[in-house]
């Protein structure tokens, strides 16, 4: 850089932006002809494995000894040569091969991703709808499938949502706003650089299940939303804070999007520790957590306690689904709240067994 004067630092820092650039899409290039050359080789074998099975009255074993002598072969080959995946090939052929619309599309996204599709949706609409999204929104496997099983394609098929997006919002925006009107709940999905969207819906959603949980009585009071906790380091928020009457004791309750983590239980003990700490009046018992986690297509609540034979001052909560009989009446039933919530939130048993049974 000495030879740079500093005025030629800013044309500088331009040209290091484009070349930056240039790279970036150079790669993105790159990864997708990867992609197209590899999707292409897969419906060569699944096409190629038919008509050899056809013309010489092949049996299933071809596709196991072909597996076998590939990966001999070609030992460090990126695409996998299993003979599971030579079989995916062979109904990926077959399941495409009379659809030239859907041909067209499944070269433009991830073998990862035409899987997921070829395995949980069969109808020809219904493919073509999720092939182009995940084209067109660079969706990962996970949220392909979060998507398919909360039934995206049906959301989309409905009678068109009246809003003002696109007189209040930026085009690109209001395009995504109105996708995430079809998406109501797939909070993840929304990839809105200003969370206004994303905020008013969790907030809808957040306060049906504070509603559901006041219905069920068992003494709750509502606190506040977002419950706010400074501690000398920091602050902390808390989805939905109550108090039951019943059991004098704070009730913490987290939303999570996804399903059921082993963090996420890690957290609600740190908050949890945090009320006893820093909220919990000296009279009133141990603070309780509700973890209420959906993944679109059912949700799961836990509840976290603390152990009912531990000193108090031992930090060690744990989730359960069972109850325990002492606080049976001052706690809503497990499965009583997720049926609850489901039916308010719109998520229906029949969506459920649909979703399980693609």
């Amino acid at each position: 850089m000495n030879d740079l004067m500093t005025k030629d630092l800013p044309a500088y820092q331009g040209f290091l932006a484009q070349a930056t650039t240039q790279i970036r899409q150079a790669r993105t290039r790159a990864a997708q002809s990867v992609n197209k050359e590899a999707v292409s080789l897969y419906w060569w074998f699944g096409e190629n494995i038919v008509q050899y099975q056809e013309q010489h009255g092949w049996g299933k074993s071809v596709v196991e000894h072909l597996s076998h002598d590939l990966k001999k072969d070609f030992p460090d080959a990126k695409f996998g040569f299993s003979a599971r995946n030579l079989w995916d090939m062979r109904r990926f052929y077959l399941e495409y091969k009379d659809y030239p619309k859907l041909r067209q599309l499944v070269a433009e996204i991830p073998w990862g991703q035409n899987l997921v599709i070829l395995n949980k949706v069969k109808q020809e609409d219904e493919r073509f709808y999720y092939l182009s999204a995940t084209k067109e929104q660079a969706w990962t496997r996970d949220i392909l499938a979060a998507q398919i099983n909360s039934n995206a394609y049906g959301r989309h098929c409905l009678s068109n949502k009246q809003h003002n997006f696109n007189t209040t919002l930026p085009q690109q925006l209001a395009e995504q706003a109105d996708q995430s009107m079809k998406d109501v709940y797939m909070f993840d999905m929304l990839g809105i650089a200003e969370p206004v969207i994303e905020t008013e819906i969790e907030r809808r959603m957040v306060e049906k299940i504070k509603d559901v949980i006041l219905e069920l009585g068992c003494g709750f009071s509502f606190i506040a939303n977002q419950y706010r906790i400074v501690t000398p380091d920091s602050e902390y928020f808390i989805d939905l804070l109550f108090y039951n009457r019943k059991l004098q004791s704070l009730v913490a309750l987290e939303l999570k999007r996804t399903r059921f983590k082993p963090e996420h239980a890690g957290k609600m003990n740190f908050y949890l520790n945090l009320l006893d700490e820093f909220v919990k009046e000296p009279h009133e018992n141990p603070s309780i957590g509700i973890i209420l986690c959906g993944d679109h297509s059912r949700f799961d609540v836990e509840y976290a306690l603390r152990g009912m034979d531990k000193p108090i001052g031992i930090a060690g909560y744990q989730l359960t689904k069972d109850v325990p009989e002492k606080l049976k009446n001052a706690l809503p039933d497990v499965a009583q709240l997720e049926e609850k919530i489901q039916f308010e939130l719109g998520v229906t048993e029949t969506n459920i067994d649909n979703n399980e049974q693609k």
